[in-house]
């Protein structure tokens, strides 16, 4: 996992560091420097205009333009308050004005074409959130300096700081507590099954379709089969669902009035997911909120289930009772219902909150996903892209996660390693 750290908690990790600060600028110069030489392809008549602001930000502009020099680079140095509005011409920009802790609007000089190169940061988006007006850096690299800083990862972030590259320069950020996950983490985190393991053993129990909407069950039915669940059971409220393709996932209909025990009588599930497709009417919200009440098994919470969790308080005194654990997979919108307000610019804070209050695994759906336990712990994943915004892929992601709960991951683990593999 890649570790990232909040602009306030960089400061306090600095602040600590046993190392003078002269010599992590020194190491950051140096970072920087041989990721401008890499951009340009090496140094022989090669010019770099590096533009520089106040603090340890410019300071590491400085040293790397003090290393480029020493490689025969010709280097000029522009200071950020006096930059022109178009920078000399040059082979390659390095953006140093303001690092992760600039807040405001900042106009960036033209680099005339040259590629741009950020440190630590492009200037002029937020460190915390990613958020940026129109006029700051656009690079199409960025080095930055022991973990990731979520402004590089969330809001405008990924779309300004093109590729980046994480650095070590003696910095201990052992205490994140926020993370992205990378593929080798699920291969580390999912268990091998045993040469004698029977199809019980990661069971799970699917909630979900109604009339007009048993494509959301098929497709949460066979995210969980993909997924590695050794048994599906598929239970829809009203008629069966006869439109399923030949397939292992067995399907029962449930009759009309109280379902939920029927759901909970198969006490050989390991997981149950509710919701895609399910339908708010009031009374099966009523057996949702009876199912996810009652279940001595983790559950995820997804789509129409979401929807019958009710206003925050009703949730939270619902979540709060269940001795179980429990993934909720709320979109931007189920996201506010759910919670009372807008997820916000700072998104990391706000799922924290919700985790929190909720004593429940919250995933917040996006193009970089956030996932949060109720102990502070975040989880981020960063395999998606604008192919997930397709009816369904929601769908899908909630029989992951069920399925990866009932091979016995622990509830942050299985959303993000479910959101993970659901984007590759």
């Amino acid at each position: 996992m890649i570790p990232v750290v909040t602009p306030d908690e960089m400061g306090r990790i600095d602040a600590t560091s046993p190392d003078p600060v002269d010599v992590l600028i020194a190491r950051a110069g140096a970072a920087v420097a041989r990721a401008a030489v890499a951009l340009m392809g090496g140094t022989y008549g090669r010019r770099v205009v590096v533009v520089v602001g106040k603090g340890n930000n410019g300071a590491d502009g400085r040293a790397a333009a003090d290393q480029l020099r020493q490689r025969g680079v010709r280097v000029v140095v522009v200071d950020a308050a006096d930059a022109p509005a178009r920078l000399p011409a040059s082979d390659l920009v390095i953006d140093a004005a303001y690092g992760t802790g600039f807040h405001g609007s900042y106009d960036a000089p033209d680099p005339g074409g040259a590629p741009v190169l950020a440190v630590d940061i492009p200037s002029g988006v937020d460190g915390t959130t990613g958020t940026a007006s129109e006029t700051s850096v656009r690079a199409d690299a960025t080095v930055t300096f022991a973990a990731l800083k979520p402004g590089l990862l969330l809001g405008e972030g990924p779309g300004r700081a093109g590729d980046v590259e994480v650095v070590e320069i003696g910095l201990d950020v052992g205490p994140a507590r926020c993370h992205v996950v990378e593929d080798v983490d699920i291969s580390t985190w999912l268990p091998d099954r045993a040469r004698e393991t029977n199809k019980w053993e990661r069971a799970v129990s699917v909630v979900a379709g109604s009339g007009g909407m048993l494509g959301a069950a098929m497709l949460a039915s066979h995210g969980a089969s993909r997924a590695g669940a050794g048994m599906v059971r598929l239970y829809s409220p009203g008629s069966p669902p006869d439109v399923f393709p030949p397939s292992e996932v067995v399907a029962r209909a449930l009759g009309g009035g109280s379902w939920w025990n029927e759901v909970l009588g198969d006490d050989r599930a390991h997981s149950v997911v509710v919701g895609p497709g399910l339908g708010r009417a009031g009374a099966t919200a009523g057996e949702v909120r009876e199912l996810v009440s009652r279940a001595a098994t983790p559950v995820v919470v997804d789509a129409d289930g979401l929807f019958a969790l009710g206003g925050p308080d009703d949730a939270a005194a619902l979540l709060g009772a269940r001795s179980a654990p429990t993934v909720l997979t709320p979109h931007e919108g189920e996201f506010a219902r759910l919670t009372g307000a807008d997820a916000g610019a700072d998104r990391l804070a706000s799922v924290r909150a919700a985790a929190q209050r909720f004593g429940a695994t919250v995933l917040l759906k996006g193009s970089t996903t956030v996932v949060a336990d109720p102990d502070g712990r975040v989880l981020l994943t960063t395999s998606g892209g604008p192919f997930l915004a397709t009816a369904g892929t929601g769908d899908v992601l909630s029989g992951v996660i069920g399925a990866f709960l009932a091979a016995g991951l622990a509830p942050l683990e299985a959303a993000a390693a479910g959101a993970h593999v659901h984007g590759r």
